[in-house]
């Protein structure tokens, strides 16, 4: 390439970034009635082709998978010139709004109401302005691609300060390079405490880990709170061998610990917004949980990215195939690695695999759904809302537990069938093929990796057909037993009759207040849900507490004469009582068994510590 070329392209090259500075989608926010749950946010957008400009409120969230009324917490809509002269905005749907006419530029402003802190929505108040960027910003149709720059006007006599992963620019400016990235940038401002660490990459490039952390705390007990977290973030780094190219240098957790917001984490590209209802001090351990399972969400959702996910609709839920192994197995990790970071012991790991193993051994809807199709189900269950009553207890089973204890199913299987293979290599080299290269994939993808990976396309097609694709369950008694762990019946004998969720009736008797499990006494007896339980056995119920030490004084086989109330007339059916089907797994050691030299070196290889390192 000649100098006169190059000289060229170089002009061209400058032009091309002066352009896009020119068209950023500038907000600035303010929070002038912060006492009442109130910021003011403009948009200043130009550069505008003729005709009608469409402005609107995201329906779905990064991280969720559910639609989600952002819009009803916007109002006071108003649009103006570049002189300041008013126009016309015409509110088209509930958040969706057009500014017919104008010459090129609007200003567009409205009041956002915010006292929802979790990862999902927005709070504003005296302590913090938590905001979660698709429930708090209005972004352009046709605008999408354009960068963005957000001012945020903190009041004054507010010492907060700004945790985000936007990119910090002068004159206290933040950073978008689109309307995807903004959206996936949850911001926090408060007086929260900040702390942050280098780490090296094998390729040698050092990137910045920080948290801020919002709660009460001492400096000290913030410090060792510090310490915990490094540990584990570098067991996370142990499995896949490496952190991911953060896009600005720096991963940031923002958590925020205190009883006035509501549980949740959500993963972000470069960045997690952690909200745990509770206090700080005492809790370490148990809010490191939420911590591991979003950190992990960087490599495994965030870059191996599901094809079903991309690109995010901010309009419509994205139906997935995929959240068995984007969610699931990164629960079973989530656990795991709090293992071999050494914040739980073996009886705790066992006993944080009851959940999932339940889940998918007991429960109706893993008896008869399979991973994928319980993925599917996430539209209408990631905290969707809706008024009327379903039939999940007998449908549907959390895709988190469900991946989680197909992980383990796997990881035990590769360990135990295959010489030197593990789950950790295999999440490898899906990173190497999906996350470096951030090419979104698909189930068949990760069958065909599989097979690849253990040699064995047979194995990786009869584990995807029968327990991905379809609702078989692996041996799980057989794979823990291979690690000297029992699986046994948590109460073995003890009478059941169904689990469900009780109600106060209006006047007497014990209300179903959920659909009662297929397959469950109280199902076979023809009880379900609204149906009020008025006696047993000619003894009066009047409350659920009165009620279970009732069943508890009979035996597996009894059948006892329920009286009930359904939709005003009463009927009678003879209900038997069933074994409770609960299992929970426990060493072989707390059962009393001997544990041999094989099952000792499998969870040493399995669970113990990875990292080599504490820098």
């Amino acid at each position: 390439m000649n100098y006169k070329t190059l000289t060229t392209l170089t002009v061209l090259l400058l032009s091309a970034k002066i352009i896009v500075a020119q068209h950023a989608v500038r907000y600035d926010v303010s929070f002038t009635n912060y006492k009442h749950h109130e910021a003011e946010i403009t948009i200043n957008v130009d550069e505008l082709s003729s005709g009608p400009v469409l402005f609107r409120m995201s329906r779905s969230s990064p991280g969720r998978y559910a639609t989600h009324e952002f819009g009803k917490n916007v109002y006071n809509v108003k649009a103006f010139d570049q002189q300041g002269k008013p126009l016309d905005v015409k509110r088209l749907e509930g958040d969706l709004y057009e500014v017919p006419n104008h010459k090129g530029a609007i200003k567009l402003s409205y009041t956002l109401y915010g006292v929802h802190a979790d990862g999902t929505y927005a709070d504003i108040d005296p302590t913090q302005a938590h905001l979660n960027i698709p429930a708090s910003f209005m972004w352009v149709k046709g605008k999408e691609k354009s960068p963005v720059e957000v001012k945020f006007n903190i009041p004054e006599g507010l010492n907060w300060k700004v945790a985000s992963q936007l990119d910090y620019k002068p004159n206290d400016v933040y950073y978008a390079p689109s309307l995807q990235y903004f959206m996936d940038s949850p911001t926090e401002l408060s007086n929260h405490f900040q702390r942050s660490w280098q780490l090296k990459n094998p390729d040698g490039k050092q990137q910045s880990i920080k948290l801020a952390l919002h709660t009460i705390a001492t400096d000290a007990e913030v410090d060792n709170y510090t310490e915990m977290v490094k540990r584990l973030v570098l067991e996370q780094k142990a499995v896949f061998g490496e952190l991911p190219n953060y896009d600005f240098g720096n991963y940031t957790f923002i958590q925020n610990v205190n009883m006035y917001v509501k549980g949740d984490g959500m993963e972000h590209r470069n960045s997690t917004m952690i909200t745990n209802q509770g206090a700080f001090r005492g809790n370490e351990i148990d809010l490191l949980s939420t911590l591991s399972h979003e950190f992990f969400h960087q490599w495994n959702v965030e870059r191996i990215r599901p094809k079903t996910l991309e690109p995010f609709d901010f309009e419509h839920a994205n139906m997935s195939n995929e959240l068995w192994f984007a969610e699931g197995f990164t629960n079973y990790y989530g656990t795991l690695l709090l293992k071999r970071a050494g914040f739980y012991s073996f009886d705790t790991y066992c006993m944080m695999l009851n959940s999932c193993l339940n889940s998918v051994l007991s429960l109706p809807g893993a008896k008869q759904y399979s991973p994928v199709t319980m993925s599917n189900q996430a539209v209408f269950v990631d905290a969707g809302v809706a008024v009327d009553q379903t039939n999940y207890p007998n449908i549907f089973v959390s895709y988190y537990p469900y991946g989680e204890a197909t992980a383990l199913a796997l990881d035990l299987r590769l360990r135990t069938e295959f010489k030197n293979l593990t789950l950790d290599k295999f999440m490898q080299l899906v990173w190497q093929k999906h996350g470096k290269t951030e090419i979104p994939y698909t189930n068949s993808d990760l069958q065909k990796l599989l097979g690849e990976f253990t040699g064995s396309k047979d194995f990786a097609d009869d584990f995807f057909n029968r327990y991905i694709y379809n609702a078989e369950k692996n041996n799980y008694e057989l794979l823990l037993g291979k690690a000297g762990i029992l699986l046994r019946k948590t109460a073995p004998e003890k009478a059941w009759l169904g689990d469900f969720q009780p109600g106060q009736s209006t006047y007497r008797g014990l209300k179903i207040a959920s659909a009662t499990q297929k397959g469950s006494p109280l199902y076979e007896a023809g009880l379900d849900i609204n149906d009020i339980i008025l006696s047993v056995d000619g003894q009066n119920i009047s409350d659920f507490s009165a009620f279970q030490r009732l069943i508890a004084g009979h035996n597996v086989g009894d059948r006892l004469t329920i009286v009930y109330d359904h939709r005003g007339t009463n009927n009678s059916t003879i209900l038997t009582l069933q074994e409770n089907p609960y299992l929970t797994a426990i060493t072989y050691e707390q059962a009393g068994l001997d544990v041999t030299a094989a099952m000792k070196k499998l969870r040493e290889e399995w669970l113990g510590m990875k990292a080599t390192s504490v820098n």
